[in-house]
């Protein structure tokens, strides 16, 4: 039987939207897979190169020279023979040997400009050999020509009138110190200038010739990436603005250039040197001289190190014995170890120290009062943080010291809260304190007369910036000058208990083999006289600690560094055996 119209008609018309829907899918899911089927399985195209750039100079290549000084910035007088005071011609580009180095050294006449604080430039240029640096000649190659401008002239700060006075009024004082003045580095007076310069009112600059310049090639023919060239050489790349590719560069390396080379220039200035050298570098020590000098400008900004300490480095690989160099660096390692060494035991001497027998109280009292002179001294003249902070750590060590040698109380019955310091059992309740006191009273006389008579000195004689600093001068000098007198007393305590057992021998060990190293270094490094006779003046205190420790035999009686006893020990150990076969028995039993 046929099925009736109507729902024949109405099946087919319900189909016809379900097979348009499925045509539709297909043909997404074809376009799809033909998509990544031409991604897999199409030839690859090949990889378009990175563009790099490169010298356009060759090794080897012959260099013409022009150096020209000016007064003017920008430069395009060449012909002005005046201005031209050095012409070199085929000099071999990065070319080690003595045909590539070149050098010159004349006396160059300042104009009256150039007296009143006015600017003098070095305009060096290169090409390569037969052509011309002059852009107006008509034989002139863009390609073939360079150069770099550098200033012959540096201005500083002025110092302004020294702060230091004669607190006497005395003009012989004033007048010592204004030849002292006057015949200080230009180091010194570079250093005073700048701190005036953070001071309030007009700042006045003064010139300074630099007698040296040297100028360097760099012998650098790497390939760069053209928009990834290193952070540390895009600032001093030449590059020509068509092909992009970079000119040799131009280095003026003053990194050996000393402050105190410098020469102010004045109007009774009538002549000036100047020593002029051209030469290849490596790429190598070019990165190195930047990395130095960005180090030192690191360090002065967190002010880890001083104005002119860089300098002093410096000097010290110039004028230096290379041998003797590098003994010093190795001395100087050892010397760091024993410090830290020595440091550490003083550390946990006085943390286990349980008895204050045979020790001397009051040259702990006395070196922590000497500690807190340097501090305040230091912080007086306005001396880096890095030190001030291990000054501030040993002053702080000190006074923790004194808490472990006395009792250190609050008495809080007045209005404001006092500290007492009360002496500890083992140090009163024997002959320890009568021999300290006696010690350290005789001796004060001594060091009251040294300190008196040189604190009259430098009031008289030398200039101070105000009464406090006069104080904090001539105490710390004192401390510089007499401080083996605080060794002393500790010496006769040992003599009259005839016993050298209490003292904290490593520490006292590794604190003299670094005098002996101090005193390698007193005949090596350049330090002021007094500094070197109390390098030797402790020599002697030790010296006599080491016969003290010969000639005292040791006594299981006397109290070691721990508080403790050698017959203590045995007893202790005697006992522990005793009670150990006293439970032996028992479990036999």
């Amino acid at each position: 039987m046929a099925p009736p119209a109507t729902g024949g008609g109405g099946g087919r018309q319900q189909q016809q939207p379900a097979g348009f829907g499925q045509t539709i899918t297909g043909i997404i899911r074809i376009a799809v897979f033909w998509y990544f089927a031409s991604k897999f399985f199409s030839p690859k195209k090949p990889l378009e190169p990175s563009l790099q750039i490169s010298n356009l100079f060759e090794k080897g290549e012959a260099l013409d020279m022009w150096f020209y000084l000016s007064e003017h910035e920008k430069f395009n007088d060449f012909g002005n023979e005046g201005a031209l005071v050095w012409h070199e011609t085929n000099i071999p580009y990065a070319v080690w040997g003595p045909e590539s180095t070149r050098s010159l050294s004349f006396k160059y006449y300042p104009s009256e400009t150039l007296k009143l604080n006015g600017s003098l430039y070095a305009h060096v240029f290169f090409a390569r050999s037969g052509y011309p640096p002059d852009p107006s000649d008509p034989e002139y190659q863009p390609l073939a020509a360079f150069g770099r401008t550098h200033s012959v002239v540096i201005y500083m700060p002025k110092s302004k009138s020294d702060k230091r006075r004669s607190l006497l009024g005395d003009s012989k004082g004033s007048s010592e110190g204004a030849t002292e003045s006057e015949g200080a580095t230009v180091t010194e007076v570079v250093d005073e200038a700048q701190e005036d310069a953070n001071a309030d009112g007009p700042v006045e600059w003064v010139s300074y010739w630099k007698p040296n310049i040297t100028v360097n090639l760099i012998d650098d023919f790497t390939r760069y990436p053209k928009n990834a060239v290193p952070p540390n050489i895009d600032p001093y790349m030449n590059l020509e603005p068509k092909t992009g590719n970079y000119y040799p560069t131009i280095f003026f390396n003053e990194f050996w250039l000393l402050r105190d080379k410098l020469i102010p220039i004045n109007d009774t200035v009538t002549d000036l040197p100047l020593n002029l050298e051209v030469g290849p570098i490596s790429m190598t020590k070019w990165q190195m001289f930047l990395q130095i000098d960005q180090s030192f400008q690191i360090h002065r900004s967190y002010g880890s190190m001083l104005e002119g300490e860089a300098d002093e480095l410096k000097r010290v690989f110039l004028e230096g014995n290379p041998y003797l160099l590098v003994i010093t660096m190795v001395v100087s390692v050892f010397h760091s170890i024993f410090d830290f060494l020595a440091f550490k035991n003083d550390i946990q001497f006085w943390n286990k120290n349980k008895s204050m027998e045979g020790l001397s109280a009051k040259s702990v009292v006395v070196s922590f009062i000497s500690q807190l002179i340097v501090f305040l001294y230091l912080l007086d003249n306005d001396t880096s943080w890095m030190i001030l902070a291990s000054s501030g750590i040993g002053c702080c060590i000190e006074f923790w010291k004194i808490g472990k040698a006395m009792h250190i109380e609050i008495d809080r019955s007045g209005k404001i809260p006092k500290l007492r310091f009360r002496d500890r059992e083992s140090y009163s309740g024997n002959k320890t304190k009568e021999y300290d006191d006696l010690a350290m009273k005789y001796l004060s006389y001594v060091l009251f007369f040294l300190v008196a008579c040189s604190s009259v000195y430098s009031l008289k004689y030398e200039r101070h910036k105000s009464w406090y600093s006069w104080i904090l001068s001539s105490l710390t000098s004192c401390v510089y000058m007499f401080g083996f007198i605080m060794m002393c007393p500790q010496l006769f305590i040992n003599y009259k208990l005839k016993s050298v057992a209490h003292l904290p021998w490593r520490q006292m060990t590794y604190k003299f083999l670094n005098t002996i190293i101090d005193d390698l270094f007193a005949f090596v490094i350049k330090m002021p006289t007094l500094h070197r006779l109390s390098v030797f003046r402790d020599d002697v205190i030790f010296l006599i600690y080491l016969y003290q420790r010969w000639v005292y035999p040791v006594d299981k009686k006397r109290v070691n560094e721990f508080g403790f006893a050698g017959e203590d020990e045995n007893q202790a150990s005697a006992s522990a055996e005793i009670t150990d076969g006293n439970e032996g028995e028992k479990k036999t039993n």
